[in-house]
């Protein structure tokens, strides 16, 4: 279990690694959220030029408009200050019998209004008075006799006073200009209308004789237009925004919504993983989301299965002291001496520590993902832990046991890793080479670091004296419930699983472990050797 479990997270990481450096060529470290921005800031950057653009021309139009007026408003006034035009001495005036008469001969363009105001701002002449010009709507047909006005009270009262505005704005351009200076605005009129509005005065020599408004009520025609042509920028901006919600449903929303119902099929157990490719092959943050959740399914797979093959291999293993012990309590009532009742004992109590250590092994095994996961990576002095270990074991020293013997290096060495399960891994290699060294023999451990390997540089070395392995079982001798016991060791006493955890915590950490023999120079075999070797920097794959 182990094994499969951490060659797939192997086989994670190394998948994981590549969209990871990928992401470093990446606009902000996201293609795909640099794509979203560039595509919203382009359709912005497209509606505020065309609105900066209308903008820019309406201000251009509206003084382009007030310049004509001006220099047509000039041009009249000087035919106005015309002695054909003006009476009195010293103190001169407008003719009102000639003034008429000009306006009515010059040409005064559809939709623009001349008014000529005295010195005192009262109305001397209205080109609508004179001429033909008078814009506005058809009337609508007579009410007959006796029928009440349809115009409510409240339009009425509003039209008052728009009428009343539109005069005081109109006083207020005149006496402006009336002081001498030219005045020019975009006002309100009577009829509501915002129009375009120069106001000139008009002087005989040096003396202002009254003030000649020119207006133009063609504005609202002309925002109006300016109107029309923003509409080109806005579609464009809203297609855009359109086209982009429509990528962003295609290639975000959707694709999320594929992984949630794979992941749903997952979880209601209609799959065991997600496999979906067309996501899987795509360069973006969603390929990188299919592939860790095909990964991760993947891994969560093996992990199921594992646990499945952890869970039939404990059923076997228990079976058989069971088994053992229902058999000896089966014949305990038919012996009939006290020596074979003793020996049946002798079995029912070998069976019950057998059962006991095979229960106690395996919630240690249970519990070890749950440990490795609980624990966070911290710097681990691998002397000092070496030292404390085999210190335990001197104290308790026995005559007839194997002895522990420490050789640490010159130079401390330190990795990042989990103090716990590390003392766990070297205290199953120290009591596994104990169970197997003769009597008075000795167990070695060597602490020592390899410059000539850069990946996993820290070894760590447990040598004993027993018979050594048999070369077919270098690698069975990890497996769960393997036991292969010398002679004359005690039953029950080992379950099988403490290389397994050995192994599985060493590669939690990103190292390895493996066993091999110690042969003399005529090849016999003098003992078995366990190595197991640590990256400086262990890299767990749990933490």
């Amino acid at each position: 279990m182990a094994s499969d479990t951490a060659t797939a997270k192997a086989d994670s990481s190394d998948k994981d690694a590549s969209p990871g450096r990928r992401r470093l060529g990446r606009f902000g470290g996201s293609r795909l959220g640099g794509f979203i921005l560039a595509l919203n800031l382009f359709s912005l950057l497209i509606l505020l030029g065309g609105a900066l653009a209308l903008n820019e021309w309406q201000r251009g139009l509206i003084e382009a408009r007030q310049e004509s007026l001006t220099a047509q408003a000039e041009l009249l006034a000087n035919v106005l200050a015309d002695e054909d035009y003006t009476v009195g001495e010293p103190t001169p005036a407008f003719n009102v019998q000639n003034v008429p008469g000009l306006f009515r001969d010059i040409f005064i363009p559809e939709g623009q209004r001349a008014r000529l105001f005295d010195i005192d701002g009262l109305i001397v002449l209205d080109s609508y008075a004179v001429t033909e010009a008078i814009p506005g709507n058809t009337l609508p047909d007579a009410r007959p006799a006796g029928t009440p006005s349809v115009e409510p009270p409240e339009a009425a009262e509003r039209t008052t006073r728009q009428v009343e505005q539109a005069r005081r704005q109109l006083a207020a351009e005149v006496e402006g200009a009336l002081g001498g200076q030219n005045q020019a605005s975009v006002r309100i009129n009577e009829s509501g209308d915002r129009v375009v509005s120069v106001s000139i005065p008009v002087r005989h020599v040096r003396q202002v004789l009254g003030v000649l408004t020119l207006e133009a009520g063609d504005v609202e025609a002309t925002l109006n237009a300016q109107r029309l042509a923003l509409m080109p920028f806005a579609l464009v901006a809203l297609t855009v925004n359109i086209l982009g919600s429509l990528v962003l449903y295609l290639f975000v929303a959707r694709p999320i919504m594929r992984l949630s119902a794979a992941a749903d099929a997952v979880r209601l157990q209609q799959a065991r993983a997600i496999s979906l490719p067309d996501l899987e092959g795509r360069k973006d943050e969603i390929g990188d989301l299919a592939r860790s959740l095909e990964t991760m399914t993947e891994t969560l797979s093996d992990r199921m299965d594992a646990i499945e093959a952890f869970a039939a291999d404990v059923s076997h293993e228990i079976k058989n002291p069971l088994t053992s012990i229902r058999s000896a309590l089966e014949t305990l009532p038919l012996v009939k001496t006290d020596a074979q009742r003793e020996k049946l004992t002798g079995l029912l109590q070998q069976d019950v520590r057998r059962l006991d250590r095979l229960i106690t092994d395996i919630s240690n095994a249970s519990r070890l993902d749950a440990e490795l996961n609980r624990d966070r990576p911290r710097a681990v002095d691998l002397n000092l832990l070496l030292s404390e270990i085999t210190g335990v074991y001197a104290a308790g020293y026995r005559p007839g046991e194997a002895r522990v013997v420490f050789t640490p290096p010159s130079d401390p060495i330190r990795i990042t890793g989990r103090d716990g399960p590390l003392g766990q891994v070297f205290r199953n290699l120290i009591d596994n080479a104990r169970s197997f060294s003769p009597a008075g023999g000795e167990v070695r451990l060597v602490l020592r670091r390899d410059p000539a390997d850069h990946d996993l540089p820290i070894r760590v070395i447990v040598d004993d004296d027993g018979p050594g392995i048999p070369p077919e079982n270098l690698e069975t001798v990890f497996e769960r419930f393997y036991t292969s016991r010398p002679r004359g060791t005690a039953f029950g006493a080992n379950s099988g699983l403490g290389l397994s955890i050995v192994r599985q915590i060493v590669e939690a950490h990103g190292g390895q472990v493996q066993a091999s023999n110690r042969t003399a120079a005529d090849g016999t075999v003098e003992g078995a050797r366990f190595e197991v070797v640590l990256p400086a920097i262990a890299q767990s794959r749990r933490g």
